[in-house]
């Protein structure tokens, strides 16, 4: 599936960037501010009542404001539409690290409510265990001709999009995160695009990476309150994990105004 936005291709050049071009950017909504988009909207509530079940996403409720937050140095659109983003190719070795499975429900602020947005490409990339993002080319090295831990899915009509992948490690300057970009009307001239960072608890990192292939990376040098960026928002997008059988998982909701410039 090829992405188009604004009439031009998405797929990206070749990248050079450090954890030093993660810089703060885009739009960051406090507690007060959400309250007030949603007031705008005729809702006054800020947190997601989910559906009766957590699979018909139908019905609509109070939506979830997060803050937009600055895509990086990394994006590649790496042009695959898959599931399991651990491996390099389709059929490919994973990479290793603790099992992640990670979903989004992703709503449209529609009226006073929201409603399940269907068609929005959700892309996630993030550093696997030894901090390296596939697809670039870093001070530390190569990976342009990989893309592990890269990739995308189209909301069904739920607006629910599902992925496997591993907890992230970490990278000199930064705390663990996850990269999202979501991109509504993608086949339209203009289309709306989120980008965020979304974060994890220190002490469940701490656990999850206190053992190998973590370990080999070290010990790592920024908690989340130690990161800027972290701080510009990032207890509003820091993921509920949950144990489960060989792994971890999370799913989260977020609402769009696709209305908005």
């Amino acid at each position: 599936m090829k992405i188009e936005s604004n009439g031009r291709s998405l797929v990206g050049p070749e990248i050079e960037g450090s954890a030093g071009d993660d810089r703060l950017q885009g739009i960051l909504l406090s507690r007060k501010e959400a309250l007030a988009v949603l007031a705008g909207v005729g809702t006054t509530l800020v947190g997601f009542s989910p559906p009766t079940s957590a699979e018909d996403g139908v019905a609509s409720a109070p939506c979830v404001v997060l803050p937009e937050m600055t895509e990086g140095p990394f994006y590649v659109n790496s042009g695959l539409e898959r599931s399991d983003i651990r491996a390099s190719r389709p059929g490919g070795e994973p990479v290793p690290g603790a099992l992640l499975a990670l979903a989004f429900r992703v709503f449209e602020l529609q009226g006073g409510g929201c409603v399940p947005l269907p068609g929005a490409v959700v892309d996630i990339w993030h550093c696997d265990a030894a901090g390296r993002y596939s697809g670039v080319r870093d001070r530390s090295g190569s990976t342009v001709s990989e893309s592990f831990l890269r990739g995308f899915q189209v909301t069904d009509e739920g607006g629910r999009a599902r992925f496997t992948t591993i907890y992230p490690g970490w990278y000199r300057g930064r705390a663990v995160h996850i990269h999202v970009k979501i991109r509504s009307a993608v086949s339209a001239a203009k289309g709306y695009e989120f980008a965020s960072q979304l974060f994890f608890d220190d002490e469940l990192s701490d656990r999850v990476q206190g053992v190998p292939p973590y370990t080999e990376n070290g010990v790592r040098d920024k908690r989340n309150v130690q990161d800027s960026i972290f701080r510009a928002g990032g207890d509003q997008l820091t993921l509920d994990v949950t144990e489960k059988a060989g792994g971890y998982s999370a799913v989260l909701d977020i609402a769009i105004d696709v209305g908005r410039p």
